[in-house]
């Protein structure tokens, strides 16, 4: 009875592993080569603290992301290069993020199973 529990529940998870692996793919492939030629112009918050007026104020305080490995898109790598391995390095983050939680979901969801399949219960 476990055995069938588990060849299931395999079945339905390599499915799941295949599409995670084709949208992690196509999200790097976005990031790393189309996400350089979006658009420079402000955000929405940026576009309103310059109607507002209050830019100048936020410019004058130094910035949280000074000490990050790629400051603001910074030169060091050139700015279409930088925006692509910040892209990068964002898919992989989220994506190990979200592999974490899916197998921590399953591994829960397995044990339930474990238990309900076990005699006595």
């Amino acid at each position: 009875m476990a055995d069938d529990v588990n060849n299931v529940s395999g079945k339905k998870t390599t499915g799941l592993w295949i599409f995670f692996g084709v949208a992690m793919l196509v999200a790097i492939l976005l990031a790393v080569f189309i996400s350089p030629w979006a658009s420079s112009s402000p955000d929405g918050l940026e576009k309103v603290a310059e109607d507002k007026g209050f830019m100048e104020a936020a410019e004058d305080t130094e910035p949280t992301w000074t000490h990050s490995p790629i400051p603001d898109y910074g030169d060091a790598v050139g700015t279409k290069a930088a925006v692509g391995l910040s892209g990068f390095i964002g898919v992989l983050l989220t994506g190990a993020l979200a592999a974490g939680v899916a197998l921590l979901a399953l591994g829960l969801g397995h044990m339930n199973k474990r238990r309900a399949a076990e005699p006595g219960n």
